[in-house]
């Protein structure tokens, strides 16, 4: 029998109803492994050891939650959600040491279904990076090679359930940040539609774009703990007022009538052997089982290499104007005064005491996409720059609402190679931008999309697939990404037991530094 960090959710949760495990020893067992493997990888900013342990007892003892969807099951959650208990701090200095006075709905519905949150995992700092390279407090690396990244901007989030940290984590995903992650360490990331999951309680980034959603072993596990998160929630004025079913309900059924979409922009020069190779293979897989495979369009999503071989798309020059636009203003309220790190050398002016506060408490990278918003937004650049790319965003949405005329779902890559090494692109902003070229259209288009694993390279590292759907199309998502688990066998790639070391660490007990 496996080990318990091993487990699944759903063979944990199996196994808990049944009695045959005490939900303390799940919780014992995996803060185990944090303590024996989080000093090399590195994903976690806080580990809430008595906290969990605490909770853990109290689920013991009430025996009659044992139906609760995640009874018992050992989840992490990315450090830009708002806990009553513990930090938030967005792996920011500006928010070092900061409590949220509440909880943000999804990880209360965590909570009322039966979880038992271990702790809060690293990130880039507030959302904004590719690598998880960005954060105030550390580097995560990658479990399946520690000389590489883990993706980001939910790094810490797909580490810890790649290396059995835990059974399931929260990210946020804004232009990629749960897909690609879960791309380059071998799970499973769910970036649910807009609107599908309350956004009360996260940090925002850019307010029309960022989604919570979850990050699991397999698309089952995926499936079970993103039917506990959606639906409507009052407090956020953006959450869609729209039965959830239940995404397990089903996820077996075959593939017969089952349309699959292949982007012919997505599958050019640009995309790298390693990556378009085991995708084609895919396409294949759905073929075999009886779907029907056809080139769909999406002209405002070309991607491109010029004769310098960098990327270029569209969807990228208009996405990180409007995120950026929306960054800006987001992050306007930590300047030392509403919130945040408050600068201890001033002479007094309320402009020179905001200036100091945020240059001393804010990233580079973070520093950099505030002005480049504001610049944006500015008076004589409204028209040309917002306002062009909100144009552009509507013939993006135009072009996916055609694709789903002719097909079901979408076949897409994840990135555009797999997983790069740490302090490869940290000197070069534009190539990092251009990690999410292949995610960031869903976002702008508010559309659900699923990541799942589907090779492994030559050099040893997960290649990701990504499968797009129409608006709340979540559980014919998770049926076609079991599909497609179901008749390779591929499912739930184990990073090598001993990667390449590098050095690492994790924060203590209540202490995200």
């Amino acid at each position: 029998m496996a080990a318990i960090p091993e487990c699944s959710a759903r063979e944990l949760r199996r196994r808990l109803r049944a009695g045959e495990l005490g939900v303390r020893e799940v919780a014992e067992a995996f803060l185990q492994r944090i303590e024996e493997a989080d000093g090399r990888i590195g994903a976690f900013n806080e580990v809430h050891r008595e906290r969990a342990l605490q909770r853990a007892d109290e689920l013991d003892a009430e025996r009659e939650k044992r139906s609760f969807p995640l009874f018992g099951i050992p989840t992490a959650l990315k450090d830009n959600l708002c806990t009553a208990y513990g930090h938030t701090t967005c792996s920011s200095r500006m928010l070092s040491g900061y409590r949220s006075p509440y909880t943000a709905t999804a990880v209360a519905r965590l909570e009322a279904a039966g979880a038992v949150v271990l702790g809060k995992t690293n990130m880039d700092e507030f959302a904004m990076g590719s690598s998880t390279e960005n954060s105030a407090f550390r580097a995560t690396r990658n479990p399946w090679d520690l000389s590489r990244v883990p993706g980001g901007s939910s790094g810490g989030s797909a580490a810890a359930v790649s290396a059995g940290l835990c059974a399931a984590a929260l990210g946020s995903d804004t232009g990629g940040s749960i897909r690609q992650p879960a791309a380059f360490c071998g799970v499973v990331g769910l970036k649910p539609t807009y609107g599908r999951v309350s956004r009360w309680g996260l940090v925002a980034f850019g307010s029309s774009l960022d989604q919570i959603g979850p990050i699991a072993r397999d698309v089952r596990d995926c499936a079970l703990v993103a039917a506990v998160i959606a639906g409507h929630d009052p407090r956020d004025s953006t959450s869609v007022r729209r039965e959830v079913s239940d995404y397990l309900d089903g996820i077996e059924e075959p593939a017969e009538g089952l349309t699959v979409g292949m982007p012919e922009e997505y599958y050019t020069d640009a995309l790298d052997p390693a990556i378009r190779g085991p995708l084609e293979a895919a396409a294949e897989v759905f073929r075999s089982a009886g779907a029907e495979i056809v080139d769909v369009s999406l002209p405002h999503g070309r991607i491109d290499r010029d004769a310098s071989e960098t990327l270029s798309s569209f969807a990228v020059a208009c996405y990180y104007i409007i995120a950026m636009a929306e960054a800006s203003s987001n992050l306007s309220r930590f300047d030392g005064v509403h919130y945040g790190h408050r600068s201890g050398e001033h002479g007094g002016d309320i402009t020179e005491l905001y200036a100091r506060s945020r240059s001393e408490a804010l990233g580079e990278e973070v520093r950099r996409r505030i002005m480049l918003g504001t610049y944006a937004l500015s008076s004589g650049y409204y028209d040309a720059y917002y306002l062009k790319a909100l144009k552009v965003r509507r013939l993006i949405t135009s072009d996916f609402q055609r694709a789903f005329e002719r097909c079901d779902v979408l076949l897409a890559p994840v990135t555009p190679t797999p997983a790069f090494r740490i302090g490869e692109n940290t000197d070069d902003p534009l190539t990092m931008y251009l990690q999410d070229v292949y995610t960031l259209s869903v976002n702008l288009a508010g559309l659900p999309a699923l990541s799942l694993p589907c090779a492994v390279s030559e050099e040893g590292l997960p290649v990701g697939m990504q499968l797009i759907g129409p608006v709340f199309s979540e559980p014919m998502l998770f049926r076609a990404g079991r599909l497609y688990e179901r008749q390779t066998g591929f499912e739930r790639p184990k990073p090598p037991e001993h990667p390449a070391r590098a050095p690492g660490g994790r924060g203590r007990e209540g202490d995200p530094q």
